[in-house]
């Protein structure tokens, strides 16, 4: 079940037993708890019924004997299980001993009045186990997984304008970039943005530089696309930037050394006709950042930027042994690639 349907039939009072929120999405996943809480606790005697265990710090056998309990002064208890790791794959070192066969038991005849959430911030459970089978036989799951670019782009647009606002499209593109297209990023840098534009009513691209803060990453793909552009002083300029708020060069080189691998693989897929949503697959990274590769690689031939992918893998060789200063290597290196652009 999709997101708004499930929110739909929470306004509408028609709970289900047992909830499965499952994916990596944490703003959908807070929107569902936080609309539950706002249907089930509204008085403060309601407080007596909410519960929320942290899988990785309290027993399963404790969250089971909650979900257990009748509720106090209310139609029902509401019980989260955080971290369910026991529902996938993974090896907890020194994780604590769950009792699976209460949880087991507790679906054969879930308490009429208990409604019980897990949440599961995971891209994909252990299907192979008895306890995920009954799990998914019973509960209402709901897919928070990320959503695709036109998805994200029309979700945002619509609170944006549901809250009486508008956006320029260059200001728009360039929060959905610093955001990698992450929702739960975009909605948390939204909060500053409405608040600085309260009187206009408008978000313009100078209230995003401003307000919406670069990654390490994203500097260096500006810093890539200076080098690349020729644009020597401005690379400089941001690499010394860099430098000062404590960034290592040996670091910086191995995230452009990433970037560049990027463009070498975007470029060599695309040019055996692969579209964007299969280099996305095929690399196993997120599509948006395919896309602004493909945007990128576009103006560059495939020998010079195997050339720079050398250069960078010699840079990061002699760092490393010390066969030359880092910083006056890295300074070199982008004054190098700039003038060959400039040629």
């Amino acid at each position: 079940m999709n997101l708004q349907e499930a929110l739909k039939k929470v306004r509408q009072q028609q709970f289900a037993s047992v909830y499965l929120i499952q994916g990596t999405e944490g703003y959908l996943s807070e929107l569902f708890k936080t609309e539950l809480m706002n249907q089930l606790i509204k008085t403060e005697d309601d407080q007596f019924n909410y519960s929320s265990f942290d899988m990785e710090e309290v027993p399963l056998s404790v969250a089971m004997e909650e979900a257990e309990t009748i509720p106090f002064f209310g139609d029902y208890r509401l019980v989260f299980i955080e971290n369910p790791y026991f529902l996938t794959a993974e090896k907890k070192t020194n994780g604590l001993e769950h009792d699976i066969d209460s949880l087991l038991k507790y679906l054969e005849q879930p308490s009429p009045t208990t409604i019980l959430v897990f949440i599961a911030n995971v891209e994909k459970l252990d299907e192979r186990k008895k306890v995920v089978k009954s799990i998914k036989k019973l509960a209402e799951i709901i897919d928070v997984n990320p959503m695709g670019e036109r998805e994200v782009r029309q979700y945002v647009e619509q609170t944006i304008h549901g809250e009486g606002y508008e956006i320029r499209p260059e200001a728009f593109d360039l929060l959905l970039q610093l955001t990698d297209l992450n929702l739960s990023k975009v909605m948390g840098e939204l909060q500053k943005l409405f608040l600085y534009a309260s009187d206009s009513k408008i978000i313009s691209l100078n209230s995003v530089k401003e307000l919406v803060p670069k990654s390490l990453e994203h500097n260096v793909f500006d810093l890539t696309n200076d080098v690349l552009s020729g644009h020597g002083e401005k690379a400089i300029q941001l690499y010394e930037d860099l430098l000062l708020q404590g960034e290592e060069t040996i670091k910086l080189n191995a995230i452009l050394l990433n970037q560049i691998r990027l463009f070498l693989q975007t470029k060599i897929l695309a040019k055996l006709g692969y579209q964007q949503s299969n280099i996305a697959d095929t690399l196993k990274v997120h599509p948006y950042r395919v896309k602004l590769a493909l945007q990128q690689v576009r103006r560059f031939e495939l020998d010079r930027l195997e050339a720079i992918y050398d250069e960078l893998v010699e840079n990061d060789y002699q760092m490393k042994t010390g066969k030359m200063d880092k910083e006056l290597l890295f300074e070199l290196f982008i004054l190098k690639l700039s003038g060959q652009v400039m040629s």
